[in-house]
């Protein structure tokens, strides 16, 4: 049969809201119609998950689905940061679990080539699932209140496209004890089935440690018997890679999963910067667009991301942003910077761009003819003196005892007077070459001195990597150009409407005048 364009009569699409069922393109098993959009959305008891698995998928082929293909989204349709897949050619979709109630299926086709279609089954899951984003939470069945006796559940983590490690960190965890968790446990498997190594079994009301699997695929088995409860488990998951990475060299830069296009809902993902003792991070933001401030509250209960001094989130609070923000750079006060991202279940943004660099510790002062600077060797253990040097390579750093130190006259070394703020002031460049090879990697201290004061200051002289800020740039530009072009569109219309109304009044002033020219001879 040759397909035709959708009889207004074909069923295509809806709410399905039944406890599991099934669903299929329009004609299916038939060819599909042209120019088709169907969406399905499928909602079950809130506290549950919907589980959709494919058993036929044959859809016209295009190597980014481009002509014909299917979506799906993890909760209601349309919000790109809730969209777990598009789909085309005869590879079915894997199965989903959503990350809760509710989740859209659209399938759209062209007016060219036309396939069978696909066949599609859902079932709610009270608990387990298979779980492929980049993040998520999963929950013991009822929790927080107490799990049912005798349940079984299997959350199969992994599967997404290039994605790492996966880290799984228990909130909170509570289940009955025994030795060697024989009645109810929780058991961690480093690959997708029960033949992979385990990696624990755990159960009590201690929290079981953070773990780390050793390929992209987790399976979580929790089981429980005939009696004795507990509240369950709460727990967080994440590929590494995109969603958590731990940075040890002195420069870096990081961004948003999927930057800079839109980054997914419903996560919690953590970049960790440690550096050796004594230094401190600056971060400097090269982009960054995340969703609104909240409209009630002003503050940022959407999607945020978070700074943290120290490694954990117990670490002072050193900022928080949302929206989209030109921000200035901020300083940990210790050797470990945590950020955090939050995103909620819709409205996702671009994201972010992230450069760092860790400011080396040295002890700076100035009397009224001379500078002095200390660093420890230890601090830039792999460097030669020659490498740390004031102003020019001449004035290169000599080792004494433990510390690398510049002992140096005002008038030598590339120094300069300047006048600021109403004073006057020494000044100028210290040079530490990181290098390797042809990786040119130099990084660059103001330090400063008031003679008179005999008070000295260092500053890192900020140099993200510039390619990244071009691209960050870029892309602001292009969205302030679409801005400017609106702004000079309602500019247009402005001036238009006050021309006519000028030109009334010139008119009316006119008339006003042969009016009493008129009366004036009469």
């Amino acid at each position: 049969s040759h397909p035709l364009l959708c009889p207004p009569g074909i069923k295509c699409g809806g709410v399905l809201s039944a406890p599991s069922g099934n669903f299929s393109s329009p004609n299916f098993p038939g060819l599909y119609p042209y120019e088709t959009e169907c969406t399905w959305l499928i909602v079950v008891a809130e506290g549950s998950s919907v589980q959709l698995s494919f058993s036929h998928f044959e859809l016209e082929y295009h190597d980014t689905c481009a002509y014909d293909y299917l979506q799906v989204y993890n909760g209601a349709a349309r919000d790109r940061g809730n969209l777990l897949g598009t789909f085309c050619g005869h590879s079915p979709p894997p199965p989903f679990s959503s990350a809760w109630h509710v989740m859209a299926v659209v399938f759209r086709s062209d007016r060219h080539v036309a396939k069978r279609g696909f066949a599609a089954a859902y079932k709610k899951d009270a608990c387990g699932g298979q779980l492929t984003g980049l993040s998520g939470e999963i929950t013991s069945p009822r929790y927080p209140e107490s799990y049912p006796n005798d349940a079984e559940c299997r959350w199969s983590i992994g599967g997404a496209s290039g994605g790492g490690p996966l880290t799984l960190v228990f909130a909170d965890f509570q289940m009955e004890g025994g030795q060697g968790c024989g009645f109810d446990y929780v058991a961690l498997f480093d690959g997708p089935t029960v033949a992979a190594p385990r990696l624990g079994r755990y159960c009590g009301s201690a929290r079981p440690p953070r773990t780390v699997s050793s390929t992209p695929h987790l399976l979580i088995i929790f089981k429980s018997d005939f009696n004795i409860g507990g509240r369950g488990f709460k727990a967080h998951f994440y590929s590494a890679g995109e969603c958590q990475e731990v940075f040890t060299t002195i420069k870096g830069n990081f961004s948003s999963p999927q930057y800079p296009n839109f980054y997914p809902n419903n996560l919690k993902c953590q970049w960790s910067i440690q550096l050796p003792p004594g230094y401190r991070v600056k971060i400097f933001f090269l982009d960054m667009e995340l969703e609104g401030r909240s409209s009630l509250t002003g503050g940022c209960d959407y999607d945020h991301l978070s700074a943290f001094d120290g490694g954990t989130e117990n670490g002072s609070l050193l900022g928080q942003w949302c929206g989209r923000e030109s921000l200035a750079p901020v300083t940990s006060h210790s050797n470990q910077l945590l950020l955090v991202l939050h995103t909620d279940r819709n409205t996702a943004k671009r994201g972010f761009s992230i450069s760092y660099v860790g400011v080396v510790p040295m002890n700076v002062s100035c009397t009224r003819t001379d500078f002095h600077i200390q660093i420890p060797v230890e601090s830039l253990a792999q460097l030669e003196r020659k490498r740390i040097y004031l102003g020019t390579p001449s004035c290169a750093a000599q080792v004494v005892g433990r510390n690398f130190k510049i002992h140096t006259r005002f008038d030598t070394c590339g120094t300069e007077s300047q006048r600021r703020n109403n004073t006057s002031v020494i000044v100028s460049t210290l040079y530490i070459d990181f290098s390797v090879g042809d990786q040119e990697d130099i990084h660059q201290y103001e330090v400063q001195c008031e003679p008179k004061k005999k008070e000295a200051s260092v500053t890192l002289i900020a140099d993200p990597d510039p390619s990244r800020l071009r691209q960050a740039e870029n892309l602001v530009d292009a969205q302030q150009w679409e801005g400017e072009a609106m702004d000079a569109h309602e500019i247009k219309s402005q001036d238009t409407s006050d021309i006519v109304f000028i030109s009334i009044c010139i008119l009316a002033g006119l008339l006003m005048v042969i009016a009493v020219v008129g009366l004036v001879l009469l």
